[in-house]
């Protein structure tokens, strides 16, 4: 049944329960919640009331004990963390109440949390995949576009940058300057989160489709003038489009991911799958988590030790493929015993 169905069904919004009903009125009339809320404590009460019908208790008489069964019941059917949550918050604020009106002595939710759902994995290509993407050459493509995204690609993969850090690149350094690529030292400097710089290493590819790229940049620039704008002229940045302005994020998604079309990949990829790939390539070589998180800039070496799992796939894959006790037989007699 959907949220619409729901506010709609009177027998719905109507629960058997007379304490769920008091509180829903005190929701809906005292506090003046908004109906689509009204309507889901309605059903997450209904879950609480039938709860505890089923396992013989009262919703007075509820204990903490009762709760982190029901909670685990949820989960294990396959409810999200996000959700129990939720949940959790709705009998939370009804115990909080039935405390207020003295009906019962503790709430017994109070202490009880909701599983932490798991972080999903970040996306990274394969080796192949990346270097694929990084190498791709399309004759029929405009040189100068080629150039630049070329350029791109090989800043977001090569040296694990974020998005907005490549569009806060200028040609040269100046006190204006966000981040400036210095091109004879093979250092991109950077102005990450938190307004924190760091250089990041440019490998001989990156420097190489850098100089490229400016072999050529200049060819839109005598058609733009030479106004500034917010105090910086727009001929600073480094990646710029037609018209002579600072490429956007939005923009170099867009490239990026027509790029990775181009190039003959299954899925399209976007600017932070290509530091995805970057982090987890260079862990899978080092091994050097310490040095993986000065690299990306992380606050938190946790933040980066996402990466050991990506990691751990990529053996798993490996053992897989390679190992002769990755894949048991399940014909023939197998031999003599």
């Amino acid at each position: 049944m959907t949220l619409h169905e729901v506010v709609n069904d009177p027998v719905v919004m109507t629960p058997c329960d007379p304490l769920v009903q008091r509180y829903l009125d005190h929701v809906r009339f005292e506090k003046r919640l908004a109906g689509r809320t009204v309507a889901l404590y309605t059903l997450d009460l209904e879950k609480l009331a039938t709860q505890a019908r089923q396992a013989g208790v009262s919703l007075t008489a509820v204990e903490p004990g009762h709760i982190r069964r029901w909670v685990a019941h949820m989960h294990s059917s396959g409810r999200s963390g996000r959700g129990i949550a939720l949940i959790l918050s709705g009998w939370r604020g009804f115990y909080r109440w039935l405390g207020r009106e003295g009906l019962v002595a503790s709430n017994p939710v109070l202490d009880v949390r909701a599983p932490k759902a798991a972080k999903p994995l970040p996306k990274a290509l394969s080796v192949d995949d990346a270097v694929q993407m990084a190498s791709f050459n399309a004759p029929g493509n405009d040189p100068w576009l080629e150039a630049r995204d070329a350029a791109m690609v090989e800043l977001l993969y090569g040296g694990g940058l974020r998005v907005a850090e490549l569009t806060g690149l200028d040609v040269q350094a100046s006190e204006a300057a966000r981040g400036w690529v210095d091109l004879s030292a093979g250092e991109a400097h950077v102005l990450g989160k938190g307004s924190k710089r760091r250089l990041v290493p440019v490998g001989a590819k990156a420097v190489q489709a850098l100089l490229a790229w400016l072999r050529v940049r200049d060819q839109v620039l005598p058609l733009v003038p030479g106004a500034s704008v917010a105090g910086a002229s727009p001929r600073a940045a480094l990646f710029i489009g037609r018209n002579g302005t600072r490429l956007t994020a939005q923009s170099i998604w867009q490239r990026v991911r027509q790029r990775s079309l181009q190039a003959g990949l299954a899925a399209p990829v976007h600017p932070h799958m290509l530091r995805h790939s970057f982090a987890s390539h260079v862990l899978q070589s080092s091994s050097d988590l310490r040095g993986v998180q000065e690299l990306l800039g992380h606050a938190n070496i946790s933040t980066t030790q996402i990466y050991t799992r990506l990691d751990f796939q990529h053996l798993a894959r490996a053992y897989d493929a390679a190992h002769p006790r990755a894949h048991l037989k399940t014909g023939g007699s197998g031999g003599s015993k």
